[in-house]
């Protein structure tokens, strides 16, 4: 009886001891797996080499985690859903993401899901709006809008103090974003004409979608071949139906969100220009790398929960290039840019963001087209 009553205790105490080995192992292994990455993002559906939102929001992650030794790590949903956006958050969580980056409007059902479902975790959404989240940000969540009419505003201003007299604005859909930059481009042109004493003409449409096609670049090429000099292609892969056209009348376009003066390198080769003379933009990186460094400085607190709207009063959050080989303007100097934004940010200069068709000087002829 003694004997099987100190056996009994032994395989207790063995039991105990393997318990306590396993409970360090899976500690130890739970360790690794939250050291995985500290700061994620997530693509909306396409890649971090898009040469838009996802490479440019990507460009900041990487810039700060860099510089501050923090792991990262991008994921891409496997298919253009909210389920996956989801899918490939909960793989970020997994991995241990104490703050996840969402570029773009695509993600405004998809965290507004997760900032409920993830109350610890941090969501930095950037471009997603009021109307793309559909209800309240938690305290874990952080929008950032942009002022596209003040980057639109100051491409048309341009443009038009450059000698151009025949505009173009094409626009992708005609969601908020794209309206308000077209309107933006049509106050900064005429407010340019005004000044010049110059009569204008602007031809204005939207393609109803985010690339380009036979049919829009048909259109653009009608533009062109009657005139227009410039168009500001306004909407994603729309572009290439602008250049498409502009290069067969040697005319030129004014790119979007990022500078895409790179993009018309590719032409030098065949037709001897780049037909990009600037690109109106939003400070993608410049947002997503000022909201990693609130979070990181413990200041959470002074974005969580807003959406905030990122324009020249908060900061040099939109405008053109002013790289050397980006400035492409024949006779505009960036001393007169220069001089222009300080006007907007004090305010000397209102550029209205109402969603509505600016009235315009007499001098300022816009055809508003299907």
């Amino acid at each position: 009886m003694k004997k099987k009553k100190t056996l009994i205790i032994a395989i207790a105490a063995i039991l105990v001891v393997a318990i306590a080995v396993a409970a360090v192992v899976f500690m130890k292994t739970a360790k690794k797996k939250e050291a995985v990455t500290e700061i994620a993002l997530v693509t909306d559906v396409g890649t971090i080499d898009d040469e838009s939102f996802n490479q440019a929001c990507w460009q900041g992650v990487e810039a700060y985690a860099t510089a501050n030794n923090l792991k990262y790590q991008y994921y891409q949903p496997a298919a253009d859903s909210d389920d996956e956006r989801l899918n490939s958050i909960d793989q970020a969580v997994s991995d241990g993401a104490k703050v996840i980056v969402l570029p773009g409007y695509l993600f405004g059902a998809t965290v507004a899901q997760a900032q409920q479902t993830y109350p610890d975790v941090k969501f930095i959404a950037i471009d997603v709006s009021a109307g793309d989240l559909g209800t309240d940000p938690l305290a874990n969540l952080y929008c950032a809008v942009f002022g596209e009419e003040q980057a639109g505003y100051v491409a048309g201003y341009a443009a038009v103090k450059d000698g151009y007299t025949k505009l173009g604005f094409l626009g992708g859909m005609a969601v908020p974003a794209v309206q308000r930059y077209g309107f933006g481009f049509v106050q900064g042109a005429n407010d340019a004409a005004v000044e010049l004493g110059t009569p204008i003409e602007i031809n204005y449409t939207y393609g109803g979608q985010f690339f380009g096609d036979a049919n829009i670049t048909a259109k653009m090429d009608a533009w062109y071949a009657g005139g227009t000099e410039i168009v500001f292609a306004c909407g994603g892969g729309i572009w290439t139906s602008a250049v498409e056209a502009a290069l067969a009348h040697e005319g030129f376009v004014i790119g979007v969100d990022v500078d895409q003066h790179y993009l018309g390198e590719a032409y030098v080769a065949d037709y001897g220009y780049n037909p990009f003379v600037t690109s109106a933009m939003k400070q993608l990186q410049n947002a997503t790398e000022n909201a990693l460094a609130k979070f990181y400085a413990g200041e959470w607190a002074t974005i969580g929960g807003k959406i905030e709207t990122l324009d020249l009063s908060a900061g040099d959050f939109v405008g053109l290039p002013t790289a050397e080989s980006s400035w492409c303007f024949k006779t505009f100097t960036v001393e007169e840019y220069n001089a222009m934004l300080e006007g907007i940010k004090s305010g000397a200069i209102a550029v209205s963001n109402a969603l509505e068709a600016p009235v315009t000087d007499a001098s300022v002829v816009v055809n508003y087209m299907e």
